[in-house]
């Protein structure tokens, strides 16, 4: 009898691997993104020993870039914050590696804890704040990778209400190339 079936079509069991997609080595998808965070974060031997804290300054140190993203950890003093800002035409995936952070938006503020990931898609106004009284690490991936962080000084979103960062409302969008420039301790940075 010759009936057509899918062991007749694709050959021995043992040849399918040549039929399938070799993993990628750079993250395409959201959930990639997602995936490519965690396993970082679960790698602390790969991050901890950069984290630095600056009572001055949020500090941040770029740790992988690939096609089109960008990987960065920073670190939060208590009281520091970003001001409220978007990423311009990136989106992102933050993932609280210790600590605390809150993050404000228009509709409300939510505490992110360790392990806790927010993903977030171009246009996306927040502010993240290390409300807390111990520091705090994170690790964000932006994607595309990072070229501008609109501040939103006048939007009253935060300000109105006292939350607001005064350093924040000072900035102005930044790019990518002056953020490397600058180094870790630069006051403008992811």
């Amino acid at each position: 009898m010759n009936s057509d079936s899918d062991l007749q079509i694709a050959g021995d069991l043992l040849e399918v691997p040549h039929l399938l997609q070799a993993p990628r080595e750079h993250p395409a998808t959201v959930a990639e993104f997602v995936g490519l965070a965690r396993s970082v974060a679960a790698d602390r031997d790969r991050w901890a020993h950069l984290v630095r804290y600056d009572a001055t300054t949020r500090w941040y140190h770029r740790l992988r870039t690939g096609p089109g993203y960008e990987v960065w950890l920073l670190s939060w003093v208590p009281g520091q914050g970003s001001g409220l800002h978007d990423h311009g035409r990136s989106s992102g995936v933050l993932t609280v590696l210790d600590g605390e952070l809150t993050e404000r938006t228009e509709r409300g503020k939510r505490v992110l804890t360790a392990g806790v990931q927010r993903v977030f898609a171009p246009g996306y106004a927040h502010e993240v704040v290390n409300d807390a009284l111990e520091p705090a690490v994170s690790l964000h991936v932006y994607f595309p990778g990072l070229t501008e962080m609109p501040m939103h000084p006048g939007s009253g979103l935060l300000t109105a209400a006292g939350t607001g960062s005064a350093e924040g409302a000072r900035r102005t969008p930044m790019a990518c190339t002056a953020l490397a420039a600058h180094g870790p301790t630069d006051p403008v940075g992811p």
